[in-house]
Parts: C-alpha cells; sequence; structure tokens
C-alpha cells in the first residue's frame, strides 16, 4: 500500500470547506498529506474541514479567495506560494452553478460561472504548476463533470465550463506529462451536496435520474476519497490526462 503514501506532501485543495472537496481534503489527510484549504467563504480557524483533517494528526492550513475576481486570485496565489514554497498536490475542486435556461441565461450568471469553473482554474494551475515542473514532479486533479460529456438542463454555462475543463486537463497533460506532472480529473456523476440540492428537491426529476443510476443511489461525498488518493499518489504515476468518472455507473449506460 506504499503507492498510496502520501506522508511529507502539502495538497492545497480549493472549494473544501463542504461537500466533495471537504471530502477530498479528509481523505488526502487521511493518507498522510498536510491540507492547505480555500475556499470564498472557509472560516480561517475552526472549520469542519480544519477540524477533520487535524483530527487526523495533519496540518490544516486555511485561506480564502473569490474566485470570480482576477485580483483576489492573483493576490491568493502570491500569498500561498509565498507561504509554502512546495505544493505537491493541486486539487481544483472549487466551482459554482447557476441555473437557468438557455433563453434566459444572463450575461452575469455566464460570467460568473465561467470564471470560477474555467479561468482561476486555468490561472491557478500555470501558476502552481510552475514549482511541480521546476521540482520535476505533482499532482494536479480537476472536478470535471458529468456535464464534461453531456449538455445538461438549464445550466449552459456550467456545462461549457465543464466541458472545457475536460480539454484543459489533457491539454496541460500533453505539455507537462513529459516533466513529471500528472495533470487528471476526476467527474462526479449526481452527488447529494449542495449542489444538486434543487434537482433532489424535484420529485419528478430525482425520479427520472436515479432511475438512470445502474447503482441505484445518489453519490456521497465519500465516494470520492478513494478515487482522489489514487490520482495524488505514487499508484497513478502514469495515468496522464484522464477523466475518471465516479457516477454510479451513469455514463456507462
Amino acid at each position: 500500500m506504499d503507492l498510496f503514501e502520501l506522508k511529507g506532501k502539502t495538497a492545497l485543495v480549493t472549494g473544501c470547506k463542504r461537500g466533495i472537496g471537504k471530502a477530498m481534503a479528509v481523505a488526502l489527510a487521511a493518507a498522510g498529506a498536510d491540507v492547505i484549504g480555500v475556499s470564498a467563504s472557509l472560516e480561517l480557524s475552526g472549520s469542519d474541514a480544519e477540524k477533520e483533517v487535524t483530527a487526523l494528526g495533519r496540518n490544516f492550513k486555511a485561506y480564502q479567495c473569490d474566485f470570480s475576481d482576477r485580483e483576489s486570485l492573483y493576490a491568493f496565489i502570491e500569498k500561498v506560494k509565498e507561504e509554502n514554497p512546495v505544493i505537491d498536490i493541486l486539487i481544483n475542486n472549487a466551482g459554482t452553478i447557476l441555473r437557468k435556461p438557455a433563453a434566459e441565461h444572463p450575461d452575469e450568471y455566464w460570467d460568473e460561472v465561467i470564471n470560477i469553473n474555467l479561468n482561476a482554474q486555468f490561472i491557478l494551475t500555470r501558476e502552481i504548476g510552475k514549482g511541480m515542473i521546476e521540482r520535476g514532479k505533482g499532482k494536479i486533479i480537476f472536478t470535471a463533470s458529468l456535464l464534461t460529456f453531456q449538455g445538461g438542463i438549464n445550466v449552459p454555462g456550467y456545462a461549457a465550463s465543464k466541458g472545457a475543463v475536460g480539454s484543459l486537463v489533457k491539454a496541460f497533460a500533453n505539455e507537462w506529462a513529459s516533466k513529471g506532472v500528472n495533470v487528471n480529473a476526476i467527474a462526479p456523476g449526481y452527488i447529494a451536496t449542495d449542489n444538486t440540492a434543487a434537482l433532489r428537491a424535484d420529485e419528478k426529476r430525482s425520479t427520472s435520474i436515479l432511475d438512470r443510476i445502474p447503482a441505484g443511489r445518489w453519490g456521497e461525498p465519500e465516494d470520492f476519497a478513494g478515487p482522489t488518493v489514487f490520482l495524488a499518489s505514487k499508484a497513478s504515476d502514469y495515468v496522464h490526462g484522464t477523466i475518471l468518472t465516479v457516477d454510479g455507473g451513469w455514463m456507462g449506460r
């Protein structure tokens, strides 16, 4: 099991306050990594993520960043790199979803989703990735989506951003695989988080979704522990540009 060992590693996890991001952070800590957590509203002290990570005997540093704001993003990058010279693992999980039919989808919805889900992730990966290239090693994991492959309903901005994330992962992998940096993605299916609360509350939509999931249930954030540790560890050293679906069999069907 040494292949999955992360002792001595430092992981930067965006969007780690709750849901999938928190589960990823805790899984990395359980495997031995110290965690740098960041989200727009993460408590700088005493968050649930911090409590769970430190309970595992690992260090946790908290930061706040509004990923929709370019100035805030660059200020965060400068600070986190100065205070943490070596970041071994980057988890690009921060994201948002705004729902309105395409014909009514306003510019501000589109801009906010693209800025958070795509633009900020490109910039953060580029800047953190520079250090990984210099050291000749690093692991980068994006959170993609089933909408990396499909169009969705009433979420054109989200679908566009996640489709682009899939191609961005491959573009980075093409350039950085030979430099010792692994860039991959995890594509969640329908998971019981804040982002899917509206769908789960809609009895008709929820039933139609469950009817199509071979596993017969909504996913849970904890379902991402194993895939995250795999892609962050030596176990995935020859895995590049892959989008791993964690979806209860949705894409298989």
